[in-house]
C-alpha cells in the first residue's frame, strides 16, 4: 500500500519554439509565481508555484489534443471562467458531478486544464 500524503507537481509541455512565450502566459494570464527551477536538467523549462505544488513546464514537440488534463480546485470557478474567456482561452464543457462545478480551459500550446468548485 502507499500512503499518499500530497500531490508535489504537474507536468505540461509546450513546443520548444514557445517556451518563452507558455512563461509569460502563465505568469502574466494565469498569474502563477515563478519558482526556482535547479540546473541539473539538461531541458530548458519554468517552474512555479500553484497553492502547495508546482506547475513544471518543459518541451517536447506538439502532439494530438487528448483528454489526459490537470485539474485544481478554485475558490470561483464562475470567476475564474470569465476571466479565462476573456483572455480568449477555449472553454470546454464538463459532464456533470455532483458537488462540483468544472469546466477545462485549453492554453495556447494545446495543454487541458481543469477549473472545479467543490460544492
Amino acid at each position: 500500500m502507499i500512503n499518499f500524503k500530497r500531490a508535489d507537481h504537474i507536468h505540461i509541455c509546450v513546443p520548444p519554439e514557445r517556451l518563452e512565450e507558455a512563461r509569460r502566459f502563465y505568469t502574466n494570464i494565469i498569474g502563477l509565481e515563478p519558482t526556482e527551477r535547479p540546473r541539473v536538467f539538461s531541458s530548458a523549462g519554468y517552474w512555479f508555484r500553484i497553492a502547495d505544488i508546482e506547475l513544471h513546464i518543459g518541451v517536447e514537440d506538439s502532439h494530438p489534443r487528448s483528454i489526459r488534463h490537470t485539474a485544481f480546485e478554485v475558490s470561483d470557478v464562475l470567476a475564474a471562467r470569465i476571466y479565462l474567456e476573456s483572455h480568449g482561452l477555449e472553454i470546454m464543457e464538463e459532464p456533470l458531478i455532483a458537488g462540483r462545478e468544472r469546466f477545462a480551459f485549453i492554453d495556447p500550446f494545446g495543454n487541458r486544464m481543469e477549473l472545479l468548485q467543490l460544492l
